[in-house]
């Protein structure tokens, strides 16, 4: 139950970035379910691969190289899924931020109502 909860936040959280961000579309409420879940699963399968490959990089540059990893995430999802676009890096990247920030504020209320 608590997946498809943060899941379903995800997909609130993919709908209002595409609403604010001029380079980020999404067709439907649906396509924003099947996004969330598609982000998901590539950020549990793919991400750790592209993480340990680029794991040079990542320490040259700080870490600021993850911002392009996760950037990469978002394209791909954009790929897969028909109904989402992104248009280009410099958006993938922003929306990148911005969904983890939200991410992170729609979890805590979650995990703040549950322990009441």
């Amino acid at each position: 139950m608590k997946t498809i909860l943060r899941i379903l936040l995800s997909a609130i959280a993919v709908v209002v970035l595409s609403k604010v961000l001029p380079g980020i579309g999404v067709d439907s409420y649906t396509t924003a379910i099947i996004v969330a879940v598609v982000l998901s699963l590539l950020n549990f399968f793919i991400k750790p691969l592209l993480v340990i490959l680029t794991l040079p990089v990542t320490i040259v540059t700080l870490g600021l190289f993850l911002l392009v990893i996760n950037a990469c995430i978002i394209k791909l999802a954009g790929y897969f899924v028909s109904g989402f676009t992104v248009d280009s890096w410099l958006w993938a990247i922003v929306f990148s931020l911005l969904l983890s920030l939200l991410q992170s504020i729609l979890f805590s209320i979650l995990k703040s109502d549950k322990e009441k």
